[in-house]
């Protein structure tokens, strides 16, 4: 990227770079795009698609209910239930 291209990407995304720092920011995304482009070479032909770089499991609880059900006490005090739901009043039209 060039400096006039620093310039114009910030006044599209409305970020103001001084002008003193736009040699800095130039080369920054410069570094970045150049180590994007050294990934991008990485030949990952075979590999495995994988949801985390640890293979780790998860310990889940068992599903079961540990509380009494409480809706119609706690829903006692409602100003309006209807079918075991909160009824609130329209806040869009």
């Amino acid at each position: 990227m060039k400096h006039d291209d620093i310039i114009a990407l910030a006044h599209l995304a409305r970020i103001n770079i001084n002008s003193d720092m736009v040699d800095d920011v130039t080369d920054n995304i410069n570094n970045i795009l150049s180590l994007v482009d050294q990934l991008q070479q990485a030949d990952t032909d075979g590999v495995e698609p994988m949801s985390h770089p640890l293979d780790a499991s998860q310990r889940l609880r068992a599903d079961e209910v540990t509380e009494k059900d409480q809706r119609d006490s706690l829903q006692s005090v409602s100003p309006a239930v209807e079918s075991g739901l909160f009824l609130v009043p329209q806040v869009i039209e």
